[in-house]
């Protein structure tokens, strides 16, 4: 099973105020462009991405709200739960989406698999008051595809006869992992729907596609090939952080600080999970959504952004323009190798190596009792800033200024702020 929130941030704000319920309600307030929209203003021609001034001309009755993106994790922590009520066997795909491998659980509901996802469906619906959509099949691919078929709320069930009908219209373009490199490339062979692609003899597959391309092939044939896997993601072939922010800005201080936490960012991740970068990617995204990127190789793998500062200033100065304003930042640490492999060389000053590490295990330590960023490099310190000055002008969403009985600002309550009038 394949289950999608439907336009998840948008429906966890309607939840949350009930008296937003049926309005085209928007959210990203405090970016300038539409993060999500709720079906309402998607009907009204609203799209991610659009910016805010547009979306006054479209939908001038638009509700736009601040993104508040830790209640929707709250609300993503519990959708997971309830599936887990369910099955041991669920795969977190993204903070809206999951895969559930319901194998041999009609015994114990008593009833079909579609009664069970029914059940799934109504229950998440009723407890957290957000409407997702569901599908299911033979596999990963096909479940994915079915979940797409009707939303929002929707139900499909691919059963193996019927997965000719649900493929003979659907672009190429449209199956799961199968991006526009590789649909331009199987439209030179005839190849323009998913029924086309699943028709093709194995032996044109393994000639000319990777072995990604050959799973979804077997998984588009009703073949189940990717299990579902219930255990949190643990390697990674890379880890990237980017962040956009409001309003642009030209100011090389303020946008080399955003820069530097992406990076304070990147390393943490890649420390929790023992890995070091040999390589550095650096890129700065304008007004206009005009990008430009540099790749930097370094000197040794490393984790730690007091070793990576140089490289980065590097990449900054090569790539910042004083006339261009910047609206996000990013960078990824590629490359990866484990942490407890790395060799030292002859030129390794390795008394201050094994400082470093020490330093940021403390660092690490006190981030994990006081919060993520409690100590920071100055270089960021600009971001912290600008974000007191974003609370002044109301944009901050109501769960960082109405805190309940007891809470502060860094230690809160699981639970959503809401709104409910009597």
């Amino acid at each position: 099973m394949h289950l999608d929130a439907d336009a998840f941030f948008a429906s966890c704000e309607q939840a949350i105020h009930p008296e937003l319920r049926g309005k085209p309600v928007i959210t990203g307030k405090e970016r300038g462009i539409v993060a999500a929209a709720s079906y309402e203003a998607k009907a009204r021609g609203v799209t991610r991405g659009t910016r805010l001034f547009e979306v006054k001309k479209i939908c001038p009755e638009a509700v736009i709200l601040p993104s508040d993106y830790e209640t929707y994790s709250l609300f993503s922590v519990r959708m997971f739960a309830i599936l887990r009520r369910f099955s041991p066997d669920v795969e977190e795909y993204s903070i809206d989406e999951a895969f559930v491998d319901l194998t041999g659980l009609r015994r114990s509901f008593h009833g079909p698999y579609g009664m069970i996802a029914r059940q799934i469906q109504e229950a998440i619906e009723k407890e957290l008051g957000i409407t997702v959509s569901v599908g299911m099949s033979l596999s990963k691919v096909l479940a994915k595809i079915a979940s797409r078929h009707h939303k929002p709320h929707g139900f499909t069930l691919i059963p193996g006869r019927e997965i000719r009908r649900y493929l003979e219209e659907l672009p190429l373009g449209k199956v799961w992992g199968i991006g526009p490199n590789t649909t331009a490339f199987l439209r030179k062979f005839g190849i323009r729907t998913a029924l086309e692609f699943a028709l093709r003899e194995e032996s044109f597959i393994k000639k000319h596609l990777a072995k990604p391309f050959q799973e979804i092939w077997h998984e588009l044939n009703g073949r189940s090939i990717s299990p579902v896997c219930p255990e949190a993601k643990g390697s990674y072939q890379s880890i990237s952080k980017a962040k956009t922010f409001t309003p642009p800005s030209s100011d090389a201080q303020f946008v080399f600080a955003q820069l530097s936490k992406n990076l304070e960012a990147a390393c943490i991740k890649a420390r929790r999970y023992h890995l070091a970068a040999t390589r550095l990617i650096v890129f700065l995204r304008q007004q206009d959504f005009r990008d430009q990127g540099i790749e930097l190789k370094l000197s040794r793998p490393t984790a730690y952004p007091a070793e990576l500062f140089k490289a980065l200033t590097e990449g900054f100065h090569e790539l910042f323009r004083p006339a261009a304003r910047y609206r996000q930042t990013g960078v990824v640490l590629t490359g990866l190798v484990p942490a407890t492999d790395i060799q030292y060389t002859l030129f390794d000053d390795i008394a201050r190596i094994e400082k470093m590490a020490r330093i940021y295990q403390a660092v690490d330590l006190l981030s994990e009792r006081f919060g993520k960023y409690a100590v920071h490099h100055g270089s960021s310190l600009p971001t912290k800033i600008q974000a007191r000055h974003e609370g002044e002008r109301g944009d901050a969403p109501q769960r960082t200024s109405k805190l309940f009985k007891g809470e502060n600002n860094r230690q809160r309550l699981g639970l959503p702020l809401l709104h409910i009038k009597v």
